[in-house]
């Protein structure tokens, strides 16, 4: 399996700025790490939580 060097992922940085624009890449980050925390909660177990937050929404 290749390894990513320095100059690839300065590529695929340029590539990402390209395609999003300098404006909106603060929401494309925050989306990538919403979805990487729910990703490891889950992995982890931690839906009980959220089952419960939206048990008590649902009530109000």
């Amino acid at each position: 399996m290749p390894r990513i060097g320095p100059l690839e992922i300065v590529i695929i940085l340029v590539v990402i700025l390209i395609i999003f624009g300098v404006g909106r890449l603060p929401e494309v980050g925050g989306g990538i790490g919403k979805g990487l925390r729910e990703f490891r909660s889950g992995l982890k177990g931690n839906d009980d939580d959220k089952a419960k937050e939206e048990s008590e929404d649902s009530k109000t």
